[in-house]
């Protein structure tokens, strides 16, 4: 059976009692293993959101240190339900198990299609087009709410759970305010958080026969200040720490949250927006569903002001959010990303 990516998805070749070697178009080798850290930083939101000062001042400083330092930290008692969680993954899963028909209505035309699902390519350096070794489903769920038609359960799940990540991105948004020492209610303003956008991803990485010949996505950053990211108990993400691969490890109904690039230009290069890449295995199917939450789609980004004043200088350009969002959607793999691009250099 010779199933192409551009015909189907990857998780129909991967169903095929065929496979045994990744096809060339997948072709992309790496190496997938990562280390173990203990000291990946995790944020008790409980704590954050506590009435009583010393713990909530515990919890400001364990932020504080895993946005400057990682980049990347596990939430723990966030206060979103397990069986929320629970239902997201498995809607989620029902969808990539619709009739291909059914996933295709939604193939991209532009960046700017508010839902789209297919499987992903990237272009590498010797410019050619590598296949992902994953199926995807993308929508924007605010502040105008898009959603696949099936499975028809989805619609009412992601509505709940974009509300509650949205609340909570909200509240580590105030703490990191604090942190950064800005006025209350300056995040908020700022960036116009009542329209913040945010984006639904759920991504489905199949067995692979050759896990170190295929990527499901390769290292890049994520726009946005805040990716929140859960998963079905089957590992893959690993982040980029001092150069050297860490996979995430993460307690059950825990969130995995990074800082991305809006945060980096906001903080004025304070919190550093983290490299991650998806590895594939060769056992289990991996489904993980991410929330980008970012600023209001017209906001303009840059560097907040009281910082660029501390600091004597700002060091990144502003931009437009959806801007910012639609050509990275329309990025290639080895063009300089849009952070280096709005990055000022010493000498300008």
């Amino acid at each position: 059976m010779s199933t192409t990516a551009s015909e189907s998805f990857v998780k129909v070749l991967a169903e095929s009692s065929t496979l045994n070697s990744v096809p060339s178009e997948f072709t992309y080798v790496n190496d997938s293993k990562g280390s173990y850290s203990d000291s990946i930083p995790i944020v008790d939101f409980s704590l954050l959101t506590s009435a009583i000062p010393d713990q909530r001042s515990k919890a400001l400083h364990q932020l504080a240190l895993a946005c400057q330092e990682w980049g990347f930290f596990v939430l723990i008692n966030h206060g979103i339900p397990e069986t929320l969680l629970k239902a997201i993954i498995d809607t989620s899963l029902e969808f990539f198990e619709l009739p291909d028909e059914d996933k295709k209505r939604y193939e991209a035309k532009s960046p700017s299609d508010p839902i789209k699902s297919g499987t992903g390519s990237v272009i590498n350096i010797s410019n050619h087009r590598i296949h992902l070794w994953r199926d995807f489903v993308k929508s924007y769920v605010h502040p105008d709410f898009h959603c696949p038609d099936k499975p028809q359960t989805l619609r009412d799940i992601l509505l709940e759970f974009s509300e509650k990540s949205r609340s909570v991105a909200r509240k580590l948004l105030q703490g990191i305010g604090e942190n950064l020492e800005l006025e209350e209610g300056y995040i908020n303003e700022a960036l116009q958080l009542d329209s913040c956008f945010q984006l639904y991803a759920a991504n489905y990485y199949p067995p692979c026969p050759e896990p170190d010949q295929a990527i499901g996505l390769p290292p890049h950053t994520d726009h946005g200040l805040l990716t929140f990211l859960i998963h079905n108990g089957v590992a893959g993400l690993q982040i980029q720490h001092n150069g050297e691969w860490f996979n995430t490890n993460s307690p059950q109904n825990s969130i995995l949250v990074n800082t991305a690039d809006h945060l980096e230009i906001f903080s004025n290069g304070r919190y550093k927006s983290v490299k991650h890449r998806a590895v594939v295995n060769s056992q289990a199917t991996r489904i993980s569903v991410v929330v980008a939450n970012g600023a209001a789609p017209d906001a303009i980004v840059g560097p907040a002001a009281p910082l660029v004043e501390r600091d004597g200088r700002a060091l990144y350009r502003p931009m437009k959010f959806i801007e910012y969002v639609e050509t990275m959607l329309s990025n290639r793999l080895h063009q300089k990303g849009n952070l280096e691009c709005l990055k000022i250099e010493d000498d300008e």
